[in-house]
Parts: structure tokens; sequence; C-alpha cells
């Protein structure tokens, strides 16, 4: 095999995984989007439409089709202009280490912790409360149009921002790694039609970010004291104080391989 038609290989292979990569994220971001979802079950009963003209030799529906299909790429660019912008800005958000990421194991047990106790203090107050942890994407777009904190998770201070008479308690708090970014952040909310109708906007505003970026949203009902947590696009009902810790504690927790290695450390000081 020469090296001509090895790097033709290569290159062949770099068409296809770029192809899959492309199919798999407009696949990911389609998963939770209403609108586009119906936008290409109307796309597929129109190709289907075209078939059966071609078929049939249906001559006016089939110029009819043909004229939708001359003109549909640009109708749809014009239409879905928001839903495409969003999808770039997503991808561009994507950051190869998420602040969470770069912290210690006992740094992300005392954050949680810290969480944690505030809800069940907000929730022993009968105050609502919504906090959106940060992961691989950024949130700085929200972060930016909303009040400025950057300041230690701490349970005082997250059950002082939700405090009814504090101006910053509408909306939500932002958590990058162990600080609080900001407050008062204001969501997407979810067009989902699977949330339930009871749930107020904090739950649809939760639902809504997690649709769109990979974080953790929390949210504490002012009226029920329930909890529940959102993430990929699911919305976990009614958790217990232990269930979100454990959960949280899960979606930070570091790596097998680093664990191993922790551990192996821990041995050899022992041996020692």
């Amino acid at each position: 095999m020469t090296i001509d038609s090895i790097l033709e290989l290569m290159r062949k292979l770099l068409d296809i995984l770029l192809v899959w990569g492309l199919l798999y994220f407009v696949l990911k971001s389609l998963r939770k989007n209403v609108k586009m979802i119906l936008l290409f079950k109307g796309i597929f009963i129109i190709v289907l439409i075209k078939i059966l003209s071609d078929l049939l030799d249906l001559v006016t529906i089939g110029y009819l089709i043909d004229y939708v299909i001359e003109w549909a790429p640009l109708a749809l660019i014009v239409i879905f202009q928001p839903e495409i912008r969003e999808a770039l800005e997503h991808l561009g958000r994507t950051k190869l280490l998420g602040r969470h990421k770069t912290l210690s194991l006992g740094e992300k047990e005392r954050t949680v912790h810290e969480i944690v106790t505030a809800i069940d203090n907000l929730r022993k107050q009968r105050m609502g409360a919504l906090i959106v942890l940060e992961r691989d994407i950024s949130l700085a777009n929200y972060i930016s149009h909303a009040q400025k904190i950057y300041a230690e998770v701490t349970s005082p201070l997250l059950t002082a921002i939700f405090f009814v008479n504090n101006p910053l308690h509408d909306g939500g708090v932002i958590i990058q790694g162990d600080q609080i970014a900001c407050a008062k952040a204001v969501f997407p909310t979810s067009d989902s039609l699977s949330i339930s109708k009871r749930l107020g906007t904090r739950h649809r505003a939760a639902l809504g970010i997690s649709e769109q970026t990979d974080c953790l949203a929390i949210v504490l009902s002012e009226e029920t004291s329930r909890i529940s947590l959102a993430s990929n696009g699911n919305l976990i009902y009614n958790l217990s104080l232990d269930e979100l810790k454990m959960r949280l504690l899960e979606s930070f927790a570091p790596s097998t391989k680093l664990l191993v290695e922790n551990e192996g450390e821990v041995d050899s000081h022992e041996e020692n």
C-alpha cells in the first residue's frame, strides 16, 4: 500500500467521521426540540407525496411539490432563524474543560453540601429557588445579562439570595465550580408538551436551560416545597434531600481512573 493510498483512505475516513459527527449533533439537538421535530415530520410528508406523485404520474401535485421544494430552503432559514442561531451558539459555548472538572474531590463535596443545606433551609421557610450548575457548556451568555456576584458557594448566601424580600430572588442563580457567578438570571422556558401544567415558571425555565445545555438545574417549589432536578431535558420531580445530594455527587464525581490513582496513593502512604 502506497503513501498516496493511505492518505486517500484517511481522507475518506475523516469525511465519514465528520458526516457522522454532524448527524449526531443534529439528532441530539432535535431530540428535545418540539418545533424542529414537527419540521422534520413535515419534510417527511412532502418527500412522501413527491414520491407518490412521481410513481402515479400526478402532474399537478408534482408541480406544486417541486415549487415547494425549490423555495423551501430559503423559507426554512427565515422561519427557523432563531433555532439555527441557537444551535450554532450551543456549539460555540461547548468547552473542553468545565470549571467543575478542575475542583478537588473535597471542594466538590463541600459545594454540594452547601447547596443541599441551602435547599433545606429554604424549604423549611417555604421559599422557592432555582439553582443552575454549569458543566461543560458555558452559561456566560446568561451570566452577562444577570446580576454578577462571583462569591464562594455557601448556604447562608444562597438562602439570602432567595429570601422573598431580596431584589435578587427572582430568576435563577448560576454556579460555576465552587463559585456563585450570578443571581437573577433569566432562562428560556421549555416548549415540551410532556411537562405537567401544574408546574410553574421555575420548572419550565429549569427544563428549558437543561434542553439547551448540559447543566443541572435544581428547582425548589415555593407552593409545595418539593425538590426537582432537570438534566438533559428531563425533569426528576419530588426528590428527597439525600437523593438530590447523591445525584449531584454522581454528576460531579471524578472519573474511575482518578479514583483508582487516588486509592493507590493512599495505599502507598499507608504502607510507608
